[in-house]
């Protein structure tokens, strides 16, 4: 499939039956699918900007019945707007989709309009500066959520959300170490530097495939952000202890923890999701590593939990994902501002039913990819309220900024995704 007609089919998932990018992607066959890829994701990235440009570049809204027309300007535009691709390839190659649309009576329009946009660029561009959705590219009610929660800095995360993220490895040290890697990266003409926070982290300079990874069939790294793999480090386990991971598909954190500490006597991972069980299977398996892996509501521990206590609890709670923005674009589309009330319901439920299955002297960790007070450290301070056998202990860290109750990771600092963390210790 032409890659610009695979792109207008992803879009359309997206926005029209609300599925996310990656599984959108997989749904569409495309035998050009970086180039479909690189256009879904920013049209998608830049949506409320290049809507704005649409809106002001046609007379009248085109009709529903006509969205794949608007999707496919809206592609147009970004070629123009942020690809290299040369102007006269991506009017010309955008145009030629409307008769694999069916819809030739399209090709004058959408050829219009992107010529109109080549001549009012900049214009348009000034314009879009006093329209704050469309200058920064979010929708007004998670632009104006930002703002509260960072009103020092809501403009700088608000770029960095609209950045291409880093390819962030975690190199495997039951196999190599990070320099030994770096270097096999390097003979293999993939450049990275080391995260100063994450000691197995190593960002490439270009993303590439996996397949291009030296021994990554052999398990010699896995693909996981820096801020992520400061989990496995905070849980701090020791050899013979008992640790269940909460919410652990897609089993990144799993796998580490077991990395970091190979000789646990239990490990159980758990996820409510089952067809995303078997991505923790397949993880671990090309890393050669084995836990108990479960299907179970965090949130209903009488279902599934066998009554042994854990040392550690890892919880990577479900929320907004406000701080992965700019891995998943699709969460600006996808995301509703009701959304958050139910995840908080969720947050609190998962910590209250978790905390009993936790043994006197142990550690929990609270982990979210949230920038949103209200996930973090407002959760956090009312799990304390109402648990008077929880303690909670300051993260000590060169990273992120220390809040009341946990300590903030904002997206972009120092390559990394935003996450939060807080650190809970049950009273004996």
């Amino acid at each position: 499939m032409n890659a610009r007609l695979a792109a207008v089919k992803i879009l359309q998932h997206v926005i029209e039956q609300g599925k996310n990018l990656p599984d959108a992607i997989n749904k569409v066959h495309s035998d050009n699918p970086p180039l479909s890829q690189a256009i879904s994701y920013g049209v998608i990235r830049h949506y409320q900007r290049l809507d704005f440009y649409l809106n002001q570049l046609v007379n009248k809204p085109l009709r529903k019945k006509d969205n794949d027309i608007s999707l496919l300007i809206m592609i147009g535009l970004y070629q123009l707007a942020e690809m290299r691709i040369p102007d006269h390839a991506a009017v010309s190659e955008t145009v030629k989709i409307c008769k694999a649309l069916k819809k030739d009576w399209a090709r004058n329009l959408v050829n219009g309009v992107l010529r109109q946009f080549q001549r009012q660029q900049q214009q348009l561009n000034q314009n879009s500066e006093h329209n704050l959705e469309a200058h920064y590219s979010h929708p007004l009610w998670l632009l104006k959520k930002i703002q509260t929660a960072c009103p020092d800095n809501w403009q700088t995360i608000l770029q960095a959300n609209n950045q291409l993220p880093p390819m962030t490895l975690r190199v495997n040290t039951l196999k190599t170490t990070r320099d030994r890697y770096q270097q096999q990266l390097e003979q293999a003409g993939i450049k990275s530097h080391a995260n100063v926070h994450a000691p197995e982290a190593l960002m490439l300079e270009t993303p590439c495939d996996v397949s291009s990874l030296p021994d990554f069939h052999k398990g010699y790294c896995s693909v996981q952000d820096a801020a992520a793999q400061l989990a496995a480090h905070l849980l701090n386990t020791k050899p013979d202890e008992e640790v269940l991971d909460a919410c652990a598909a897609p089993g990144g954190k799993t796998a580490h923890i077991l990395e970091q500490q190979p000789k646990l006597k239990r490990l159980v991972a758990l996820d409510i999701e089952s067809h995303r069980l078997e991505n923790i299977t397949d993880n671990l398996q090309r890393l050669s590593l084995t836990a108990e892996i479960l299907c179970g509501d965090a949130t209903k521990p009488g279902d599934w939990w066998d009554g042994q206590h854990f040392d550690r609890i890892l919880l990577d709670a479900p929320c907004s994902a406000t701080g992965v923005i700019r891995r998943h674009p699709d969460i600006k589309l996808l995301r509703r501002a009701e959304d958050i009330d139910l995840l908080l319901k969720t947050q609190q439920q998962i910590l209250d039913q978790l905390w009993p299955l936790l043994k006197p002297g142990g550690m929990l960790i609270y982990a979210t990819c949230s920038i949103l007070p209200q996930e973090n450290t407002q959760q956090i301070e009312n799990f304390l309220a109402r648990q008077s056998d929880a303690l909670h202990k300051d993260i000590d860290a060169a990273w992120g900024y220390v809040t009341s109750a946990g300590r903030q990771i904002l997206p972009g600092e120092d390559g990394m995704d935003g996450f939060f963390y807080a650190m809970l210790y049950k009273q004996a």
